[in-house]
C-alpha cells in the first residue's frame, strides 16, 4: 500500500508524498537522552495467529449492497480443506453478523453450525459444530450481513457527487492490512492464500469491478432493478488483496504492448484526466515483465480513482484503487509535482503486482520488504518513462534524508519488527518500512550491481510465485545469484534500528592519501557505539562521477590508502549518496569540499548529502548550526531543483525552530537574501526550452520568497492572484500554490472569503487540495480558527481534514498552538474518524512536532495518556522526543544564530 502518508518528496503536496509528514522538526540535542520510560512500547496484549486445522482452498463469495440503507448482504460458499477432525471452525470476523453457517463435507450431509462465539477484541468468530467434521474437503456455507461503514476501511461508503450536483455514494473496498474481515468472514492472514470466485449483485446502472474480469452478467432474478456480476476465477492469492468497487465511472483504455488490457476509470466526465495514468501504466507493464522476466499474470488491471481514500494507493491484484490526485491528471489545471506523484505513484502500485501479490510476506513482519522494494523500483520505473525527471536525485531528498531523520530517534524502529496482534500493523506504515526500506535496497543494488539484482529478483519471483516468503528468502536468492555475503550485510540494516556515522579524516604520505575511517551509531542526541557492516564507495576531484574505490567497512575503524591522490585534490566519501550513513569529515577535508559547491564540480545529489549532513550533525550538536548557515551561503549558483527543495525543507526546519524566538525575522531576511538570486533568474514566467524540473524550481523558490515577506514576488503574487479570481488571466497550475501561500501569508479575511470561494468551485480534487493545504498560512488569530473550523466541515473530504490542520500547525507559532488546541478540543471527532487507521499517527505528528519547550512534550505525553490511541502509541513517543530534542537544540543554539544573522547584516567596519 502506498500510504498517502509516506514521503515528502518535493510535490505541490505541500511537499508531502503519500501522506507521511510535511517535514517534520526532527531536531537534534546533545544534553539530553530520552528517558526510558518514554521510549519503551508498553507490554502488548498476546496475539495468536488462526488455527490451521481447517484451511480454504476457493472462497465463493456473493455480496449485494445497498447503496441508500448503507448495508450488505453476503452468501460465502468456501472450499475448505480439515487437516485434523475439529469440531469448531476459528476464522476472522468483524462488524459482522452471521445468519447461518453449515459444514457440507464431500459427499455427505450438511452439518449446522449450533453457535457462533464471537471474539471481538480478536476480530474473530468461532463456529461450533454438533459433532467432529473429519478431516478431508467440504464445503462451508455462511450467510452474512455487514454495514458499508464511514471509516475508509474494510467494504465502506464513498461519498461523491454526480454531474448533475446530486450526493451519491459508491462502495469500495480498502483490505491491508487486516480488514477484509469486515467486508466477509474469512481466514484474513496473509500466508492463508485461496482463489476467489466472485458475484455482485449491484444496481443495473452501476459498474462493478473486481480483481478479475467479468465473464457472466444477468438481471437478477427477483429485481428488475438489479443485475448479477460474476468475475472469473482469481488466481491464488491472500484476501487483503480482494477488491470490488460498485459506482458511476467513465474509462480510457488501451493495451500494453504484451498484452493486457489496461483501463483507467475516473469520476463520470472526467475520462480525459485518466489518459496520462494510462500512458504511465501501459509503458510501466512491459517495463516490469522485462525487468522481473516473469510476466503479468492476469488478463487485465484496472486503475480506479476513489472519492474517499485513507491512503495514497492500494495495490489490490487486477483491480489499484486510487486517491483521485493520485490518478488524475487535468492537462489544463494539474501542476508538474502532480504529473510526477502520479507517475510515482502508478510505478510502486504495478511493482507490487509481482513483489506482494505474486510473492507475499509470510507475515507483516515482512511489510517493510513489499513497500521498501515497490518504493525503490518506482523510481526506477519512473527513470524509464521519465528521464527528464532526473528522480534519482529527488529519491534522496525526498526519502533517504528523511528516513535518516526519523532513523535517528531514539523511538524509531528496526525496518523489520516483529508484529503480533494486527493492531500493530498500522504503527510500521511508516518512513522506516517504506523510505528506509527503499534507502536500503537502493543501496543493496548498487553494492551487488544490476546484472546480478535482477538474476536474484528473477530467481526469487520463480521460486516462491503464488506462495509467500520472508525475508531471509530474498537474501537467499541475491546470496546465490552474487555470490557475496547478503545475508550478513543486510541483516545489520533490517535487524537493528539506526545507522552508522562514518568520520573521516585523511593524511598525505608521499604521492599517496591515507584515510582514517571509523564507525558509531548516528542518533538525534549525539553518536554511540554501534556496528554495520557498510558498503564504502570513495571517488575524488579527478573524477566526481566515477567511483575509485570500494570497500566493505566491518569493523569500528579502518584505513584505507588512495594511490596517486595528490594533496590538491578533494576526496568524497559515499558519491551518488546511495550509502545509508551520515558522514563526519575532518575539518580540512571539509574545507577543501566547499569549492565543489560553489563551482558545481561536486555532483548535485553529493552537493545535497553534504549539506544535508551537516544540518543534521548541527541538530544533534556535534557543530554549530551557524556553520551550516555559513555552508548554505556558498549555494548561491546552485541551478538543480532537488538540491534547493533539500534546503528548503531543512531552512523550514529551521525557521519552525526561530518562530519561538524573538529574531525569527532574521531568519526571513536570510532566507529571501539566498533566494533571490534564482528567483530574479528564473522570473515569473516558463521559457522556451524549460522542463518539468524547471517549473519545479520556480514554484518552489516563488513559494518560499513570498512566504518569507520578499516584497517585489508578494506584490506580483496579488496582482496575478486578483486577474486570476476576476477572470483576466487563469494561473498556470505550476503557479497556483505559491501564489495562494504568499497571498494568504500575508492576506486578511476578504483573502480567506476569496480562497474558501475558490475552494468551493473548484471541479477538480487536486485543486481542492492545493487550496486546503495552503489555507493555514493565514496570520490573524480568528481567522486561523476559521480555518480549522472548516477542516471538519462537510466541505472537505475526511482523509483531507489532516492536511489543512497538519497546515495550520505548520505555519506559524500561532498556528501551531491553535491546531493542537483544536485537535484536543476534538480529539472525540477525530478519534472516531481515523481510529486504528495511520492517518491518526499523521494528524499527531503534524499537529505537535514542532513544539520545542520542554512543557509540551510533557503536556503531550499526558494528553495521550488520558486518550490512548494505539496505532499511534509510536508516533506519540517520537513527537515528544523531538520537543525535547528541538528545545535543547534552540537552548544551545539560538544566541550563536542570532548573533551571526545580526553581524551578517552589519556594515563592514
Amino acid at each position: 500500500m502506498l500510504l498517502l502518508l509516506g514521503r515528502t518528496i518535493p510535490l505541490s503536496f505541500a511537499q508531502s508524498h503519500y501522506l507521511l509528514p510535511i517535514l517534520t522538526v526532527e531536531a537534534r540535542c546533545s544534553q539530553i537522552r530520552v528517558n526510558k520510560t518514554q521510549r519503551t512500547m508498553p507490554e502488548r496484549r498476546p496475539f495468536v495467529r488462526l488455527p490451521t486445522d481447517v484451511y480454504p482452498v476457493n472462497y465463493g463469495l456473493s455480496l449485494k449492497p445497498d447503496l441508500i440503507d448503507f448495508t450488505f448482504e453476503g452468501k460465502l460458499e468456501a472450499l475448505v480443506e480439515v487437516t485434523q477432525a475439529t469440531n469448531q471452525i476459528v476464522m476472522n470476523c468483524a462488524d459482522i453478523d452471521i445468519i447461518t453457517a453449515s459444514f457440507v463435507p464431500q459427499g455427505g450431509e450438511e452439518i449446522n453450525a449450533t453457535g457462533f462465539n464471537y471474539q471481538n477484541e480478536d476480530e474473530k468468530v468461532t463456529l461450533s459444530f454438533p459433532s467432529a467434521l473429519q478431516k478431508g474437503f467440504g464445503t462451508l456455507k455462511i450467510d452474512f450481513v455487514g454495514e458499508l461503514n464511514d471509516k475508509m476501511k474494510g467494504f465502506y461508503r464513498s461519498k461523491y457527487t454526480s454531474p448533475t450536483g446530486e450526493i451519491r455514494y459508491a462502495a469500495v473496498t480498502q483490505f491491508e492490512a487486516t480488514d477484509a474481515r469486515r467486508a466477509f468472514p474469512c481466514w484474513d492472514e496473509p500466508a492463508i492464500k485461496a482463489t476467489f470466485d466472485i458475484t455482485l449483485i449491484v444496481p443495473k446502472d452501476r459498474v462493478a469491478l473486481s480483481n478479475m474480469n467479468v465473464i457472466d452478467r444477468k438481471p437478477h432474478p427477483d429485481d428488475e432493478n438489479l443485475v448479477e456480476v460474476k468475475f472469473a476465477t482469481t488466481p491464488i492469492m491472500s484476501t487483503y488483496l480482494v477488491a470490488f468497487v460498485i459506482g458511476e465511472y467513465d474509462y480510457v483504455e488501451s493495451q500494453s504492448s504484451d498484452g493486457v488490457m489496461v483501463r483507467v476509470y475516473t469520476p463520470v466526465g472526467k475520462a480525459e484526466q485518466g489518459k496520462f495514468a494510462l500512458e504511465v501504466a501501459t509503458k510501466t507493464l512491459p517495463f516490469y515483465n522485462d525487468y522481473f522476466s516473469v510476466p503479468y499474470p492476469l488478463p487485465k488491471i484496472d486503475l480506479i480513482a476513489i472519492a474517499d481514500f485513507a491512503a495514497g494507493a492500494m495495490e489490490n491484484w487486477g483491480l489499484v484503487t486510487y486517491r483521485e490526485t493520485a490518478l488524475l491528471i487535468d492537462p489544463k489545471n494539474s501542476c508538474s509535482s502532480s504529473r510526477q506523484w502520479v507517475a510515482l505513484v502508478v510505478g510502486h502500485e504495478l511493482a507490487h503486482q509481482w513483489f506482494g501479490n505474486l510473492v507475499t510476506m509470510e507475515w507483516w513482519t515482512h511489510l517493510w520488504l513489499n513497500e521498501g522494494f515497490a518504493s525503490w523500483i518506482e523510481y526506477l520505473c519512473v527513470d524509464h518513462c521519465f528521464p527528464e525527471y532526473d528522480i534519482w536525485t529527488q529519491f534522496v531528498s525526498a526519502d533517504y534524508t528523511r528516513a535518516l531523520d526519523l532513523d535517528a530517534l531514539d523511538s524509531s524502529h528496526p525496518i523489520e519488527v516483529n508484529v503480533g496482534h494486527p493492531s500493530e500493523v498500522d504503527e510500521i506504515f511508516d518512513a522506516i518500512s517504506y523510505s528506509k526500506g527503499a534507502s536500503v535496497i537502493r543501496m543493496l543494488h548498487n553494492y551487488i550491481g544490476d546484472e546480478d539484482f535482477r538474476k536474484g529478483m528473477n530467481a526469487y519471483l520463480l521460486k516462491f510465485q503464488h506462495k509467500n516468503a520472508s525475508t531471509e528468502d530474498l537474501w537467499d536468492c541475491l546470496e546465490q545469484a552474487s555470490g557475496k555475503p547478503i545475508a550478513a550485510v543486510m541483516g545489520s540494516w533490517t535487524k537493528q534500528m539506526g545507522f552508522p556515522i562514518i568520520a573521516v579524516d585523511q593524511e598525505q604520505q608521499g604521492d599517496d592519501c591515507v584515510l582514517k575511517i571509523s564507525q558509531k551509531k548516528f542518533c538525534a542526541s549525539g553518536p554511540h557505539n554501534g556496528d554495520w557492516m557498510v558498503p564504502i564507495s570513495i571517488c575524488t576531484s579527478e573524477d566526481p562521477k566515477c567511483t575509485k574505490l570500494k570497500v566493505l567497512l566491518d569493523r569500528q575503524e579502518t584505513t584505507i590508502t588512495l594511490n596517486s591522490v595528490g594533496p590538491d585534490q578533494w576526496i568524497k566519501i559515499n558519491p551518488g549518496t546511495v550509502g545509508f550513513y551520515r558522514i563526519q569529515y575532518s575539518s580540512s577535508m571539509l574545507e577543501s569540499l566547499l569549492p565543489g559547491i560553489r563551482d558545481l564540480s561536486l555532483q548535485p545529489v553529493d552537493r545535497l548529502g553534504l549539506q544535508n549532513d551537516l544540518f543534521s550533525l548541527s541538530r544533534a550538536g556535534m557543530i554549530s548550526t551557524v556553520e551550516v548557515l555559513k555552508l548554505m551561503e556558498a549555494f548561491v549558483n546552485e541551478p538543480n531543483y532537488t538540491v534547493w527543495s533539500d534546503l528548503s525543507c531543512n531552512l523550514g526546519v529551521l525557521s519552525s525552530l526561530l518562530s519561538h524566538t524573538d529574531f525569527h525575522e532574521e531568519i526571513q531576511e536570510f532566507i529571501r537574501d539566498l533566494f533571490t538570486p534564482i528567483g530574479l533568474k528564473l522570473g515569473w514566467d516558463s521559457k522556451p526550452g524549460e522542463g518539468h524540473l524547471d517549473a519545479l524550481l520556480r514554484s518552489l523558490v516563488l513559494g518560499k520568497l513570498g512566504k518569507a515577506g520578499h516584497k517585489p514576488t508578494l506584490e506580483e503574487a496579488r496582482r496575478r492572484f486578483k486577474d486570476h479570481v476576476d477572470g483576466k488571466q487563469v494561473l498556470p497550475a505550476d503557479l497556483r500554490s505559491p501564489v495562494y501561500l504568499t497571498v494568504l501569508k500575508h492576506g486578511d479575511s476578504a483573502t480567506l472569503d476569496t480562497m474558501l470561494k475558490l475552494h468551493k468551485q473548484a471541479d477538480m480534487q487536486e485543486e481542492k487540495n492545493r487550496i486546503e493545504r495552503v489555507l493555514g498560512a493565514i496570520s490573524a488569530p480568528d481567522l486561523i480558527q476559521k480555518v480549522l473550523n472548516f477542516a471538519l466541515s462537510e466541505d472537505v473530504r475526511p482523509q483531507d481534514t489532516v492536511s489543512v490542520i497538519g497546515g495550520v500547525a505548520g505555519s506559524s507559532k500561532q498556528g501551531r498552538k491553535a491546531a493542537w488546541k483544536f485537535v484536543k478540543d476534538n480529539w472525540e471527532e477525530l478519534y472516531n474518524r481515523y481510529q486504528g487507521g495511520f492517518l491518526i499517527s499523521r494528524l499527531i505528528k503534524l499537529t505537535v512536532d514542532g513544539f520545542a519547550i520542554d512543557k509540551m512534550a510533557v503536556e503531550v505525553k499526558s494528553f495521550f495518556e488520558s486518550h490512548p490511541a494505539p496505532a499511534a502509541e509510536r508516533t506519540v513517543q517520537q513527537c515528544c522526543e523531538n520537543i525535547l530534542l528541538n528545545a535543547a537544540w534552540l537552548k544551545r543554539d539560538a544566541e550563536d544564530i542570532h548573533q551571526y544573522l545580526l553581524q551578517r547584516k552589519a556594515p563592514p567596519v
